[in-house]
């Protein structure tokens, strides 16, 4: 058992019904919400899909999306310009190669506009059970914290927790640290007197040797 074994057990156990917490029906919903939550709230999409999925109920749809309407729609999501040529193009990449299904392959989603290592991730574990860890800001933040990884990017922390981390608990371990960092341990003034694994973390001993 390496060092990390037992925090990861005891994180993955405290969030033992941890999920996406964005709001999807289908894969074609999942996707596009993931794409839509680059730099923008979970909330933020769940509160911008329904009318967007109202207008566009299906990969085809989006396929054949008018742009600067799409662009209104997803507005307060941000980066709209480009995330809305994205979800077109996305949308046509499926279409004509997937035959209206979305890929369930890293390299496959990877290869669809919009997509990175992060979404692909996100829709691998999410859709379908496939063990990934997708690093967003809040997997990047908590596990370098609390020791699971030590690494300066997001492409380093995810080579790390894929290194140490049982691949079992890949798919629970980053909605656990998704809602850790959400809740708990946030960017700014984290609750660590709300954190069972504070003794674990290296923003919590060096803030309580600065109050010292």
């Amino acid at each position: 058992m390496n060092k990390h074994s037992q925090l990861v057990q005891d994180i993955v156990n405290s969030y033992k019904d941890a999920e996406c917490e964005l709001n999807f029906a289908n894969n074609y919903q999942l996707i596009v919400a993931v794409i839509l939550s680059a730099q923008c709230t979970d909330k933020r999409v769940n509160q911008t899909t329904p009318a967007l999925f109202k207008k566009y109920p299906t990969v085809y749809h989006m396929s054949q999306a008018n742009l600067q309407e799409l662009e209104q729609i997803i507005k307060p999501c941000g980066f709209y310009h480009n995330k809305a040529k994205n979800l077109i193009a996305m949308a046509k990449g499926v279409v004509t190669n997937h035959n209206g299904n979305i890929p369930n392959t890293k390299q496959q989603l990877t290869s669809l506009a919009g997509v990175g290592e992060k979404t692909a991730n996100v829709v691998l574990a999410t859709a379908f059970k496939v063990p990934a860890i997708a690093v967003d800001t809040h997997v990047f933040r908590v596990s370098n914290r609390l020791g699971l990884a030590n690494a300066q990017t997001v492409e380093k922390t995810q080579k790390q927790l894929e290194k140490h981390v049982a691949k079992k608990h890949w798919i629970n371990l980053h909605y656990a640290l998704v809602l850790h960092g959400r809740y708990i341990c946030k960017a700014i003034k984290p609750k660590c007197s709300e954190c069972q694994f504070s003794n674990n973390c290296k923003h919590y001993v060096n803030s309580s040797k600065v109050k010292q």
